[in-house]
Parts: structure tokens; sequence; C-alpha cells
């Protein structure tokens, strides 16, 4: 290749990524602002507070379960809150913790469910979800607050959502739980992932009722039980491994939703090397391209020109497209700062996201791979496969 041909691919590429990045720092609904979150309370009177059933599937939860029950039974919620945990054939106490977790509590009713797997075609934690859920039907609940084992919520949290729901007419309303964010392997990845998921899903769309965007975080949902009832239940979305972006995407069909940044509610599962860190995001990152290879290339190209081009045009090309390419590092590292900033992380880790966005491509890569062994979606001893390879 000459080097004038060398010199206009140079330019070409770097007045792509240029425009890609000046595209999601000023077009793509300010998700890298971090600006759609919790910190401002719902302005309502609450005549009534609806009746809440609050659901937690768990397996194999014994770490962090008994904290989870007590930080629900801790809430200041008016209104009634029962909790229904649903034991998905753990091995490990998880049952029995729970239950000491209820103590002799007087206010709220703790019950726990016993689950031996899932139903033939769902998910474990979907299948379990909705045990819970046919569970919670006796106490004919409004609202149903879908949480995880490992989340902890702050006392006023439960009468947050509540009040957000009905000030806002939501069907479902969630929160980002904050994670874990200490070991070298969170510091280098709990706050990535978190950018790259509003990049993915920008909350300021979600959040607009006329946006096809559609996202939720499953650690801490609050879904109106009729909205979710009619369309069509937990079972309309029985073998998504992604389930709380595919329950979102249901609810928007029915009603506005919202979705935002917290830090009060957040989860307590450690990630303490980089191994924890890529079986996370191996489990579902296939499943998340829709298991589509034509989906893994496109990705593929699209993470290398958007993240690891720039640096390299700034380290080996020369002229325009060095200037280019350090442009939009630039505002690739500017806009990564808030959200390191939420996770009290050094902003000094801002011009990494490049390597960090790379390493995440291999995660995705494994995840495809391990699809392909018939390995992909290992979570607690399981396995989902992919729906082709079933």
């Amino acid at each position: 290749m000459g080097p004038e041909i060398s010199a206009y691919m140079s330019g070409v590429l770097g007045f792509v990524c240029l425009a890609i990045w000046i595209y999601l720092v000023c077009g793509r609904g300010g998700y890298w602002r971090g600006a759609i979150t919790d910190a401002n309370v719902p302005a309502i009177d609450v005549v009534r507070w609806p009746v809440v059933a609050a659901v937690i599937p768990a397996r194999n939860e014994s770490e962090f379960i008994g904290a989870s029950v007590q930080s629900l039974l801790r809430q200041n919620y008016p209104g009634s809150l029962d909790i229904f945990v649903v034991d998905d054939d753990s091995n490990d106490g998880t049952a029995a913790i729970a239950m000491r977790a209820a103590g002799n509590t007087a206010n709220r009713k703790v019950t726990v469910i016993s689950s031996k797997g899932p139903t033939r075609g769902w998910t474990g934690k979907l299948s379990a979800l909705n045990e819970g859920i046919a569970a919670a039907s006796g106490a004919n609940p409004e609202y149903l607050l879908l949480t995880d084992a490992d989340i902890l919520h702050e006392p006023e949290s439960l009468s947050w959502l509540v009040r957000q729901s009905l000030a806002g007419k939501y069907v479902l309303v969630s929160l980002m739980a904050k994670l874990r964010c200490e070991s070298l392997a969170e510091r280098s990845h709990v706050p990535a992932f978190i950018y790259f998921f509003q990049m993915l899903f920008p909350f300021a769309w979600v959040c607009r009722p006329g946006s096809h965007v559609a996202a939720a975080a499953g650690g801490c949902i609050l879904v109106r039980a009729e909205a979710l009832a009619s369309a069509g239940g937990i079972e309309s979305i029985r073998d998504a491994l992604i389930d709380d972006c595919s329950l979102a995407a249901k609810l928007k069909g029915i009603g506005p939703i919202w979705l935002g940044l917290t830090d009060r509610v957040r989860s307590v599962r450690p990630y303490d090397s980089i191994r924890d860190v890529k079986q996370m995001i191996s489990r579902s990152a296939y499943a998340q391209l829709r298991y589509s290879s034509l989906l893994l290339a496109a990705t593929t190209i699209g993470l290398l020109i958007t993240f690891v081009a720039p640096p390299l045009l700034t380290i080996f090309a020369e002229g325009p497209p060095r200037y280019m390419g350090l442009a939009a590092w630039l505002l690739m590292a500017i806009s990564f700062v808030p959200t390191l900033r939420f996770y009290r992380v050094s902003p000094l880790w801002a011009p990494a996201l490049p390597a960090i966005a790379a390493l995440y491509l291999y995660y995705t890569l494994n995840s495809a791979y391990q699809y392909l062994r018939r390995r992909g979606g290992q979570w607690k001893g399981r396995v989902h496969d992919a729906p082709s390879l079933r």
C-alpha cells in the first residue's frame, strides 16, 4: 500500500472517528452526563399508599439474602408491603437464612417459597419470579417490586419509587443499583459498564414516551401489577436472558417507563478479579446481540473504530489524521469523567477507556464462543443455550 493511499485511509478513519464522537457527545441524549437520577423527591401528595409485594428470586445467595431481606423490612413505606423470597433450588441454606432474617416482624410479612428449578422453556430467574408473583397475587398487590438477592435498599427507596410512579403515571420505574466498586477489577470495569449501558440505552430516551428505546435494571424494578398482566406477565419473556430490558420493552408498549441512576439502592455482590468480571459480562453479551453472528461482526467493527482507532491514530498517524484521532480520544475521555466521579473513581482512568473497551470486546467474543460450545449463559451451575442451539 503506497503512502498516499495510507494517508488517505488514515484521514478517512480519523474523520469517521471524530464524527462518531461528536454525535455521541452532542446527539445521543446526553447519556454521558448521568443526569437522570433519583436526586429529587417527586412532588406529589399520596392520599393512599398502594399495596406492594416485593419478590426476590434467590439461588445459592446465602451470603447476601439476609441483608437484602432486612433492608426491605426496614423500609419506612407507609403502605402495605409483603416480601416473597423464592428459594430457587439452593443447596447453601438460602431459605433458612431468609427466614432468620425475617425474625418476628409484626409489620411486614415475609414468605419463603421453595422452588425445585425452572419450568421447561424458562430461565431460572424468570421461573422463580413467576412463582413469587403467583404467590403474591393472594395479597392483591397494586405494585410489584422485583429485586435481586444481592441488593440493599435504603429505608426511603420504596417510598421514592412509588411516588415517582404515581407522579409520572409510569407503569415501570427502575433504579440502576449502584454496583460495588472497591477492588481493582471493579474500579477498572464497573464505571465503564454503566457508561456503556447508558450509551446503548440513553436514559433520557428510555424515559421519553415517544422513543422506542426501552431498558430497566433488574436489581430494582417497580412495576404496576395491572400493567404487567396486560403485557402478558412474566411468561411473555420467559426465555429472555436479559430479562430486565425485555420486560421494559414489553411494559413500554403499555405506558411510560422511567430509569435512572441512584445512590439509595446498591449491590453488594463483589467482583474481586478480572475473571469474575469476564464471567459476568460474557454471560449475557451474545444474548444482547440476539445470538447473531452478523451483529457480532458489526459490533466488533464498531467498537474498534469508535474506541480503539482514536488512540492508534494519535500515536501512529501524522498530520490531520493524528489531530482528529486525538480530538476523538479527548471527547471519549471527557465523556467518561462524570461516570467515574459518580463511582468516586479517579478521572485519571478516563484515557484508559479504549483499553477497557477492548477488554469488553474480548468478553463479548468469548460470550459468543461459549454459546457455540453450549456453555453460554452460565450462572450458579446452570447453562442457558441460545434458542438456535436448543
